[in-house]
């Protein structure tokens, strides 16, 4: 099995977890650990040099996860709803209204909980596997805890339906990113994560 991987809490540097040195509750890389030694035997509070993932390039990491999950969902809803919608989404004369409508709103609704479905299982799975989205990782961005530890698969389900909030307020959630030190959206806060940069 491949080592386990995390993050310097100084350069941000994705290393194997057993080159790491601990100090305290940070994880140190063996570049770093001289220098952040030498700070500490100077009595130098530490400064993270974590690089957080800022605002506008996590908009266009969520465009590509977009496009992305947009075509899985078209391929999952055609195969599971075209052929029900085939069957009973058409209106044909003399029908009562009520006998059109039901089928179409449970349709609407399966398609929403299909969509979500789909979506959360997107994001725990390349999170929770990978560090990080498809669009995420076309832009060197990884998704971790903040030690530099990987996001387990439950916080990473839990994680999706966070963002769900985050837009759900006019998307403040997201807005947040652009204002908080940590680069912090409120589905980040709500989950302890963080966002970071692991090549410039």
């Amino acid at each position: 099995m491949a080592p386990e991987t995390r993050y310097c809490s100084e350069c941000g540097r994705a290393t194997a977890a057993d080159e790491l040195a601990q100090f305290g509750d940070r994880m140190i890389c063996p570049y770093c650990k001289q220098n952040y030694a030498q700070k500490l035997r100077e009595g130098v509070t530490p400064v993270r040099a974590v690089a957080y993932a800022g605002f506008w390039i996590r908009v266009l990491a969520a465009i590509i996860d977009a496009i992305i999950l947009a075509m899985v969902q078209g391929i999952v809803h055609f195969m599971v709803i075209g052929p029900f919608f085939g069957r009973s989404g058409r209106f044909e004369p003399g029908m009562r209204p009520e006998e059109f409508l039901g089928p179409m709103m449970g349709m609407i609704g399966m398609s929403w909980l299909l969509s979500m479905a789909v979506g959360s299982c997107y994001e725990a799975f390349f999170v929770n596997r990978l560090g990080a989205t498809p669009g995420k990782m076309a832009l060197g961005l990884k998704v971790v805890r903040p030690d530099g530890r990987p996001v387990d698969l439950g916080r990473a389900f839990g994680r999706y339906f966070a963002k769900m909030l985050s837009a759900m307020i006019l998307f403040i959630g997201y807005i947040m990113v652009a204002f908080d030190s940590e680069k912090r959206g409120l589905h980040d806060m709500i989950c302890d994560t963080r966002v970071v940069r692991v090549r410039n």
